[in-house]
């Protein structure tokens, strides 16, 4: 029985080029149809996330700021949990020897404190982007989560100097090749979901849900049926060997894999409610 199906956004339910395209969405409506609770799973703000639900028109759950934020399908804050000012304060403030960029996310939006343009194009047809503003100069309060962009190699190198800063007192993750998250101990997008469940009143074996990098990895282990996309990062893929490994997100392997579900004689018909 599936009575919730989770999604991450970028590199598994978007193609390369950031569209969903028409044979997710068509399948994605037949989910709906069916009374399976649509959950999007992201690392992506909530109010773009928003944006693109209703630009879809797609009645869905908001797991944002990868698992930082819960939030209903009309939008109600579910679940909520902030990086502790004490910590933020430090990573703000510390200098930690790299040319990463530094990202802040907030309620009110995404920070950052120098124009880079590359970064906005996933996020254009939204009209979502950064503010501008010294970092330094923010409140330590309010702060989800903090994101570094760059190399790869690079930011493997921040997260040994963060680990032995912070120890376990947070919790990192890397949500795409070039971008390493500093997120509150114990968030992720597998804690939020088990929230989201909680709140639904279902049970995670009656789950599936669709990753490709990191920050997926808990949410894909806990629930029944995980996917694992045939373009996710080899890190992801060797922590989850059991998982069965779909297509690419190019071709839409979201929606084949939905579409042999859906065509299932055998498929109970069910309410989340």
């Amino acid at each position: 029985m599936v009575r919730l199906a989770a999604f991450d956004m970028d590199g598994t339910l978007l193609m390369p080029d950031h569209q969903v395209g028409a044979e997710t969405l068509d399948a994605l409506h037949r989910l709906l149809e069916q009374n399976v609770a649509l959950t999007f799973a992201t690392g992506r703000h909530f109010l773009e996330v928003r944006t693109i639900a209703r630009r879809l028109g797609l009645h869905g759950y908001m797991i944002t700021g990868n698992g930082t934020r819960v939030h209903d399908c009309e939008g109600n804050n579910l679940f909520a949990q902030d990086l502790s000012p004490e910590i933020a304060q430090e990573v703000l403030h510390s200098h930690w020897g790299t040319d990463a960029s530094m990202h802040v996310f907030r309620d009110d939006g995404w920070l950052t404190t120098n124009e880079l343009p590359e970064l906005l194009t996933p996020h254009a047809e939204n009209g979502f982007g950064y503010k501008i503003m010294p970092l330094r100069s923010l409140p330590a309060f309010g702060i989800s989560k903090i994101c570094f962009c760059g190399d790869h190699d690079a930011l493997i190198q921040l997260q040994a100097r963060l680990l032995q800063h912070f120890g376990n007192a947070v919790d990192f993750c890397f949500s795409a090749y070039d971008c390493l998250e500093v997120l509150p101990k114990g968030t992720n997008k597998g804690s939020a979901l088990s929230h989201l469940c909680n709140h639904l009143d279902i049970d995670l074996a009656d789950c599936m849900a669709f990753g490709d990098a990191m920050n997926d990895r808990e949410m894909l282990g806990m629930v029944g049926k995980g996917y694992i996309m045939g373009n996710a990062l080899p890190q992801l893929k060797a922590s989850l060997p059991h998982l069965e490994i779909i297509g690419h997100c190019q071709h839409q392997a979201v929606a084949k894999q939905l579409n042999t579900w859906l065509s299932s004689p055998k498929k109970p018909h069910h309410s989340p409610e």
